[in-house]
């Protein structure tokens, strides 16, 4: 009579040497490797060790940073003794990445698990590190779940570091001691990464994003100096939640100031969900059995169904370069190799398709050098990660833009808008030789500008959200409607005459400015990228005599409201600050509104009557 023997005994049974356990493999196999932080060090050296011995085995795994240069033995023995299959979905132009991209297999890390599951790409052997196992015989996964509890569950060998500092997290990725054939007991730290180096570019764009996310949403974000800067950003947001592949150190770091609390995430309320964390020792200290947090494989966590569930999803991911129409690359950089990019179009595609939320593209404008644009005008021969209808939100250092709904010629002037200033004449020349503008647009002084978000303020008017920013050139058509929507006697008071038509060319100097000479404040109504200017002020600079003209315009069903007032104050603020000496007006007798609000300045106000009213005054004379 067969009797069922108890796991611990197995366990014992199932114990070998590293090298008998990797004796184990045979030639013609394909092997799978833990991915990143979980990856099982022990195994894989003696693997490297062992690798002369074999001919064609197959190694799979995600892209690797290699703590053991697999890749180096594959190249030195030609692919005959080794053979990698690494999934990366990035466009491998990074010198590193280029020499070995017959290695890289692309596929969205959600597909991936069931690849293994169903045997189209079927596993022989799989190579994993454990935690030790619990009075039950169940082993965590501890930090690396993603592909790996598919990997494991699929593979005919399974083969388990046991490593006593993997930390035991909760969710899904256990594996039983009855499930494992080999086992190797091997204590080592886990693989960690420092903190990114601190780039004043970074953080200047995560201060940008730090504006487009609400309290309450729930955010993925992605490995890099970018991200990292992003969270720092994020210091002052509460309730906020947590679905992501990658947890970090600055996420716990949020965690411990209560920033990320994951009570309003509408889906897995109260826990933080990842697939893999990647960090510091601190960081796996603190996930050991905590309850607030859930690992999950990557075919759930990476599912953009299960991602659209939560409030106000927005996923935020580095991009490398972009082109005039949205199209985008991303490669794998040291403080992001392990991501591979491989989750990127599955977080964009899920926030996109979420209730409020919000898909957002991170990019220096720049390479290290500062001397190559990472915008230009075609990707070329470079590969395409993220097609450009995938494209909504993209943050530079120089600005936001979201270019969801926006043709190619509104692309381009977006995109080149938060270009770097150096390369933005020539994007634009290459945009109207490309089609992409028509050939009687001029490029303005305008785009050299540097926008300045210190201006950007959000008021609550009628308990109705008002942004006050100074425009942008994709504002160009909002600033039309604007105009072709205010009532005949506020043209006419705006304009000195009847107007029927504000065509293009009169609209680009108010959307196309320096802000420094120039500038146009608007109010705007609505969510960001497709919102309703309902006020527009504005300056343009007199060099003769270091004065400027100011006008103002408000929309009927926003007058009385204070908007005006707000406009001028900023106007003059600003203008003082740009080193203007003073403000100017040109208005109608009977527009006692300008003539009032004009008043409201505390400087003193010489009015002059002529055929119109002049009103001015000097920043040097208080009232």
């Amino acid at each position: 009579m067969p009797t069922t023997s108890y796991w611990a005994d197995d366990y014992i049974e199932k114990k070998r040497t590293v090298g008998k356990a990797v004796g184990l493999i045979r030639s013609g196999q394909r092997v799978f490797v833990g991915s990143s932080a979980g990856e099982p060090q022990y195994l894989v050296q003696e693997l490297a060790k062992a690798s002369r011995a074999f001919s064609d085995i197959e190694i799979v795994r995600l892209l690797s940073l290699e703590s053991t240069p697999l890749t180096l033995i594959a190249n030195e023995t030609k692919d005959q003794n080794l053979n990698i299959r690494s999934f990366y979905l990035g466009s491998a132009k990074s010198e590193d990445l280029a020499k070995n991209k017959r290695f890289l297999t692309p596929a969205n890390l959600s597909a991936i698990p069931r690849l293994f599951k169903s045997r189209k790409l079927p596993l022989d052997v799989a190579l994993i590190q454990v935690t030790p196992p619990d009075d039950f015989g169940w082993m965590s996964l501890g930090v690396s779940v993603d592909i790996t509890l598919a990997a494991a569950l699929s593979a005919e060998l399974v083969i388990a570091q046991v490593n006593s500092r993997m930390p035991w997290t909760l969710g899904t990725g256990f594996i039983h001691v009855n499930d494992v054939h080999a086992i190797v007991e091997h204590d080592e730290d886990l693989i960690t990464i420092g903190q990114p180096p601190e780039i004043e570019s970074a953080n200047t764009i995560g201060r940008y994003i730090a504006r487009l996310i609400d309290d309450g949403s729930t955010i993925q974000i992605s490995l890099g100096t970018t991200p990292q800067a992003t969270l720092f950003a994020l210091s002052e947001k509460n309730d906020l939640g947590v679905h992501t592949q990658f947890l970090t150190s600055d996420m716990m770091t949020l965690v411990s100031r209560g920033v990320i609390t994951n009570r309003k995430k509408g889906f897995n309320d109260g826990k933080l969900v990842a697939s893999t964390a990647i960090g510091t020792k601190e960081l796996y200290e603190f996930l050991h059995y905590n309850p607030s947090v859930d690992f999950h494989p990557s075919d759930y966590v990476n599912d953009p169904r299960i991602i659209s569930r939560h409030n106000r999803m927005v996923a935020m991911n580095v991009a490398m370069a972009m082109d005039l129409t949205g199209q985008v690359a991303a490669d794998a950089l040291p403080f992001n190799y392990y991501s591979g990019i491989t989750g990127i179009l599955d977080f964009m595609r899920g926030a996109a398709l979420a209730e409020g939320g919000k898909s957002i593209l991170m990019l220096t404008t720049t390479d290290i050098t500062g001397k190559k644009s990472r915008i230009v005008p075609s990707l070329g021969d470079t590969d395409v990660v993220v097609p450009r209808g995938d494209v909504h939100y993209v943050v530079t250092e120089y600005g936001a833009v979201n270019l969801f709904g926006k043709n190619y010629q509104e692309r381009a002037l977006a995109i080149i808008s938060i270009a770097h200033p150096d390369f933005r004449d020539e994007l634009f020349h290459e945009a109207k030789k490309m089609g992409l503008l028509t050939p009687d647009r001029v490029l303005k002084k305008s785009l050299h500008g540097v926008y300045p978000i210190k201006l950007e303020e959000i008021i609550k008017v009628d308990s109705e959200e008002v942004t006050i920013r100074p425009a942008k050139p994709v504002d160009e058509r909002r600033i039309q409607e604007h105009f072709y929507n205010m009532a005949e006697e506020d043209i006419y008071t705006r304009f000195f005459h009847a107007k029927k038509r504000f065509v293009r060319e009169e609209v680009e100097g108010i959307s196309q400015i320096d802000y420094i000479k120039q500038l146009t404040l608007v109010a705007v109504v609505g969510e960001f990228g497709f919102g309703r200017v309902v006020a527009v002020g504005e300056y343009s600079l007199n060099e003769v005599n270091n004065m400027a003209e100011v006008a103002f315009s408000v929309s009927k069903d926003w007058q009385g409201k204070g908007l005006g007032k707000i406009l001028m104050r900023k106007i003059s603020a600003t203008a003082r600050e740009n080193g203007i000496s003073g403000l100017c007006a040109y208005v109608l007798s009977q527009n006692k509104n300008m003539i009032r609000l004009f008043n409201t300045l505390p400087y003193k106000v010489r009015t002059t009557f002529d055929a119109d009213t002049e009103l001015s005054c000097r920043f040097d004379e208080l009232r």
